[in-house]
Parts: structure tokens; sequence; C-alpha cells
């Protein structure tokens, strides 16, 4: 994994893409975990019973994963950024009494989660 721009060294990132569920749902799981260290974020999404909790449980191992990998230190990290952007829309039309039609809006999201470490208390 590569540094993005205004990610520092300190810093893991995950980002899924086009993930099939609306930023609204998603960002109602993220605000639990936002702030938490990785051990509690872990156990949070696993107890509640949301599809959100689901994809980014997934989305935070992978983001451990690629701090794993950058040598960070997995006891200290927290998570410093989790965001539900907006992402494109399938639209369909259903058929509905009297010749009309309804639209209907599958909506998907690009979810990122960001770890950092915490810095040495003295």
């Amino acid at each position: 994994m590569t540094v993005r721009e205004g990610y520092g060294e300190k810093e893991a990132i995950a980002i899924l893409r086009y993930a099939r569920i609306s930023p609204l749902k998603a960002r109602v799981v993220l605000r639990q975990i936002q702030g938490k260290d990785v051990g509690t974020a872990l156990y949070i999404l696993k107890v509640i019973p949301k599809k959100g909790a689901r994809i980014a449980e997934n989305i935070l191992k992978s983001a451990i994963a690629n701090a794993e990998q950058k040598g960070l230190d997995l006891d200290r990290l927290y998570i410093k950024k989790a965001v539900a952007d907006r992402g494109p829309v399938f639209r369909k039309w259903l058929p509905r009494a009297h010749g009309r039609a309804t639209m209907i809006r599958k909506r998907l999201s690009h979810i990122t989660i960001v770890l950092e470490e915490k810095e040495e208390e003295q």
C-alpha cells in the first residue's frame, strides 16, 4: 500500500468503493466506531446486527492488515477517520397502477477507514 496525499507515515487506510449500501445506513455504523481503538471497534462491529457492520468490519480488518504491512504498532492503533461518501446511484423503474412508473434508487457508497498510531504519552 502506498502513502496517499494527505496521509502521514503513522497512518494506514482502507477504502471500499461501490459498496452496495446507502451512505446514510453506513454512517450509522461508522459513527459508533469513530475514535475507538481497533480492538474495541472490532468488538462493537461484531455485536451490531446491521449489514453496514459486516461491511465495516471487513474494511477495518483490511486497514489493520495495511497497518501491519507498514510496520505500525497494532496495540496503539485507533480509528482516526471513518466516513461513507456518496457513490453512484442505480436507477430502476417499477411499473405501477394506471400506466404509471416509480423510480427505485439503489444507492452505492465509498467507505474509507483511516487508522493512526497514538503518540507516546509522557
